[in-house]
């Protein structure tokens, strides 16, 4: 009913809903894994997916936050593979300090008020390697 209700507020304010680009997770912790009814916009089905990237952060239907860590470790890698290169043409430290600061350092704490908090040790040391 709240998904109906959103449709009808968007086409009242002339707003489109992407069903193509919508995806549903479902996180249930019940014991008793229930069948939910498939959810629909406009008649038109909307595709259920275990695990999403919204707005920068991979979500999973279990809450576990080891594919958004495992995104921001190989994400952050490929930027260090930079900053030795600066460090091999004996940049200063200033300039590298000012490069990490912006290109590494800014994805390792992005929406880190959302995820960090549930990272499990593994995780956590994953990112403190870096």
């Amino acid at each position: 009913s709240e998904v109906s209700r959103l449709a009808v507020w968007c086409r009242d304010n002339n707003l489109s809903l992407n069903v193509e680009k919508t995806k549903e997770i479902v996180v249930d912790f019940r014991r008793a894994h229930t069948q939910h009814a498939p959810l629909t916009i406009n008649g038109a089905s909307v595709e259920r997916v275990s695990s999403t990237k919204f707005l920068g952060v991979h979500i999973t239907e279990d809450l576990s936050w080891t594919n958004n860590t495992t995104a921001l470790a190989k994400k952050s890698q490929q930027r260090l593979y930079f900053l030795r290169k600066l460090r091999r043409a004996r940049a200063p430290a200033p300039i590298m300090y000012t490069f990490y600061r912006g290109t590494i350092e800014s994805i390792l704490t992005s929406c880190i008020s959302v995820w960090f908090g549930a990272c499990n040790a593994s995780c956590q040391k994953t990112l403190q390697r870096i």
